[in-house]
């Protein structure tokens, strides 16, 4: 029998990887863990207690609040406050960054962005939600408030990121720049215990992951690539919570969508909350993340806290196929001549 190895004691064996090894980002961590066991048991009694269905307010982006968005929310901010090793937060769910102050003098630097609840309109129908995650190492100086400056930055810049799953399992899966772990909750003792060590994304997968009700409002190439996938005989699977569709897609292999449409020209899904955390693990993992333009996820450079991008990610073989498709189906950009008289070379 595997002896049991818990997600503290996994942190403290592995705080030699992380470039600043001094202990904070460990703790900062450990913080993370706490919150997802306090956001679990609420996931877990949210219809007993009454914390299901909507809010009466909207968030930064519009989107209808869930009250266990809300509670979520303030859990993690809570959670994060406690040890003094986070300087700022940014959440899906507030307009501005939040500066935390001090704790016993100590100088914070590292800064976490978060979706608190991914898909928690699923919440009301008993699916699986979950909560994203990335940590940023603070570029303003340690002597001052944290600054914008501070989480707009490129993914590449991540120190560390990852997800919690609360599903029939409660999963959290994590890395720090040298692979992929995750740990399963185990209700008898309270503690996340390593489940799933070094996480490889196949090259291939049978799972395509988009919401084809909006195939209609694709870009023609994102149409022909979703043909493609119904040609092979890809199984469609499409939960409505990023962090699931992730979860088996870095298990089993597949490809992940969330093209633009009409309605969302640049993409609906947040760069910083989303996009970016989940492209860092999914690369960690071997995988690959880009947007429709084929750009690199972790290469983009924000340019506001709640900026919003399309996405394909998931086995580096499928993403490579679809960036082909894009390549020979897009529309050129069409010739505008020249105006004034003005002449081109």
């Amino acid at each position: 029998m595997n002896r049991i190895v818990t997600l503290d004691e996994f942190i403290i064996k592995r705080q030699k990887d992380f470039p600043y090894a001094s202990g904070e980002l460990t703790g900062l961590l450990r913080d993370i863990g706490v919150a997802a066991k306090i956001v679990n048991r609420e996931v877990n009694k949210a219809g007993l207690v009454n914390i299901i269905g909507e809010a009466e307010n909207s968030n930064a982006s519009g989107d209808t609040v869930q009250k266990l968005d809300m509670y979520a929310n303030d859990k993690l901010i809570e959670c994060l406050k406690n040890s003094g090793e986070c300087c700022g937060i940014a959440s899906e769910e507030n307009e501005d960054f939040l500066a935390l102050p001090s704790v016993e003098s100590k100088s914070a630097k590292y800064v976490v962005v978060f979706d608190p609840l991914d898909g928690s309109s699923n919440i009301d129908v008993n699916v699986s939600v979950g909560t994203i995650f990335g940590i940023y190492r603070r570029k303003s100086d340690t002597k001052g408030k944290v600054q914008l400056e501070d989480f707009l930055q490129k993914g590449t810049e991540l120190v560390g990121a990852g997800y919690v799953v609360f599903g029939t399992s409660t999963i959290l899966v994590y890395s720090t720049g040298s692979g992929v772990n995750g740990f399963t909750l185990d209700p008898s003792i309270g503690e996340f215990c390593l489940s799933h060590k070094d996480i490889q994304i196949p090259d291939r997968g049978n799972y395509y992951s988009v919401n084809q009700g909006y195939y209609l409002k694709f870009d023609v190439e994102m149409r022909r690539y979703i043909d493609y996938c119904s040609d092979l005989n890809l199984r469609l699977r499409y939960i409505g919570s990023m962090v699931s569709d992730i979860h088996r897609i870095l298990l089993q292999g597949g490809i992940f969508l969330y093209p633009n449409t009409r309605k969302f020209p640049n993409g609906k899904l947040r760069l910083l909350y989303e996009c970016n955390p989940l492209s860092f693990l999914v690369e960690q993992a071997g995988g690959k993340g880009i947007n429709t333009k084929l750009e690199r996820i972790l290469d983009m450079q924000p340019t506001e806290l709640h900026q919003r991008t399309s996405i394909v990610i998931g086995s580096p073989g499928m993403v490579d196929e679809m960036k082909a498709f894009v390549e020979k189906y897009s529309t050129p950009t069409p010739y505008v001549a020249p105006t004034n008289g003005a002449t081109t070379s």
